[in-house]
């Protein structure tokens, strides 16, 4: 019998000299140990580690930050997406991409183009220079990230609520927030989207429970 190995190709930018690395991942060689992408110019490196609840966590180098990102998202997204990119914690740039090669090539020359428009005249080794200088910048993908999650929990049916069958769920979009709310009992639950950090947090959630606390 033979086995068909989930896989996926995982992209990155390197943000010293700006070569593109790309790698094909199966989830036979990831379980094995933690897998490193590195760029040929030895000057950074891509993390994925499958960890003990089969959860995927990467540490993504950044071409706008000093320190890499960190994203913890469920074996299903990172294996079975056609297309899933994460972004940069405080810019909202992409900085890792994750999905089928070819999907992953298209997305990857739209952003060079956005980051071409983005330095300008200014080289990719003065940027690595003055990494990190400019403090946090605003969050412009944060409520597509959590729209996305909970459209993909939505479909697992894994958002919770009193309904002893299962419930109706609205998502409401409002300026700060976003509300998940199930039109049969009332449950509800308020997703701020003011902070991209808690967004890309938010890719790791396995369920999403409406019903309250109290």
């Amino acid at each position: 019998m033979v086995l068909n190995q989930k896989e996926t190709t995982v992209a990155y930018r390197c943000p010293e000299c700006g070569a593109t690395v790309m790698s094909l991942v199966g989830i036979f060689t990831l379980t094995a140990d933690m897998i490193r992408l590195k760029c040929p110019c030895g000057q950074s490196e891509l993390e994925i580690v499958y960890t003990k609840d089969k959860k995927v966590r990467l540490n993504v180098p950044c071409f706008l930050c000093p320190t890499p990102h960190s994203y913890l998202i469920s074996s299903g997204m990172f294996f079975e997406k056609d297309l899933f990119a994460l972004p940069c914690s405080y810019s909202g740039i992409d900085v890792c991409f994750i999905g089928k090669k070819e999907r992953v090539q298209e997305a990857l020359k739209k952003s060079e183009k956005e980051l071409m428009e983005l330095l300008g005249d200014t080289s990719f080794e003065e940027l690595a220079e003055h990494r990190g200088e400019g403090g946090e910048l605003t969050d412009p993908q944060v409520m597509d990230i959590i729209l996305y999650v909970v459209r993909d929990l939505a479909d697992e049916g894994k958002i919770l609520c009193s309904c002893p069958d299962g419930g109706d769920y609205t998502v409401d979009v409002g300026e700060d927030e976003i509300s998940v709310r199930c039109k049969q009992c009332g449950d509800h639950l308020e997703l701020p989207v003011t902070s991209l950090t808690a967004a890309t947090d938010f890719l790791g959630a396995e369920s999403l429970d409406l019903r309250p606390k109290d």
